[in-house]
């Protein structure tokens, strides 16, 4: 017990210089990591998220090409469902992200401060609750690139990668996870009940999912809507990955989408640390 408490002490010292302490020591800090990881069924979690994420494009796929076999010419299906295929690919991947962070940054903050209140245990430790909000948005972070890691292989053995480039997918989807999980955490750390929750996920995250380009150009949808579409920090994540996976980067436009992801992040990240505070030094 002795011996697990002075570990617990050390690693919330050198959380006080986090950069600093993985900078000097990148072998500890990785060997933590993956002890953590292990501890706390990370291998399972990875293997629910691939599958929850990856084999529902499989059943799909095979629906569509059942029904629209019966009315369409073969050669030309199988032609028209591979360039689909490539552009939804990376539109999935990115809202399968977007999703994740969007599950993690609302009901278990929630719990961490109303019920389980885990949160309050770790900023009596060393750790600041500024450093605790970043530090559980990195969290969310990690399970989309986990997810996307796994979506990105499958697509590529189903021929949806055609360009090498498609490995920058795995941080487009990183970083727009990261630029809606901010904003969340911070208006999730200060609730006193769940209610509003569903009511995003319906509203929000899912409109987004189904008209953000995820499975169609916004250039298809109406003129009024487009705008709204454009906005929308899924839409210039899912044009990065896109246009990574299909090798056709352009440096002004993609600069663009970056720039508004990391102003959302941004933004986010300076809310939560305040929402944090406000709550857990109350």
């Amino acid at each position: 017990m002795m011996s697990k408490l002075r570990v617990l002490l050390r690693s919330a010292e050198a959380l006080k210089h986090p950069v600093t302490e993985i900078a000097k020591r990148p072998g500890p800090f990785t060997l933590r990591v993956l002890k953590g990881f292990k501890a706390n069924q990370g291998l399972l979690l990875a293997g629910a998220v691939a599958y929850y994420t990856l084999l529902s494009l499989i059943p799909l796929l095979i629906l569509m090409l059942i029904v629209l076999s019966h009315v369409v010419d073969q050669a030309q299906l199988l032609s028209t469902l591979s360039e689909y295929l490539d552009f939804v690919a990376p539109g999935l991947l990115v809202a399968s992200g977007m999703q994740i962070a969007a599950n993690e940054s609302m009901w278990p903050v929630l719990g961490a401060v109303k019920w389980v209140r885990n949160f309050y245990a770790a900023v009596a430790t060393s750790i600041s609750p500024g450093e605790l909000a970043v530090g559980y948005v990195l969290w969310t972070v990690v399970r989309a690139v986990m997810s996307a890691s796994a979506f990105l292989i499958v697509a590529a053995l189903l021929g949806a990668v055609p360009s090498a480039w498609g490995v920058l997918a795995i941080p487009a989807s990183a970083l727009c996870a990261a630029a809606f999980s901010a904003p969340l955490v911070a208006y999730s750390v200060g609730l006193e009940s769940d209610v509003s929750f569903p009511v995003i996920m319906r509203v929000g995250v899912l409109p987004l999912f189904l008209f953000s380009g995820t499975f169609f150009p916004i250039s298809q949808l109406p003129g009024w809507l487009r705008p709204f579409a454009a906005v929308s920090p899924l839409w210039h994540g899912v044009e990065l990955a896109r246009a990574a996976t299909t090798g056709t980067l352009r440096l002004g436009p993609d600069i663009v989408h970056v720039a508004v992801l990391v102003a959302c992040l941004v933004a986010g990240l300076l809310w939560s640390r305040r929402a944090f505070a406000k709550r857990l030094t109350a």
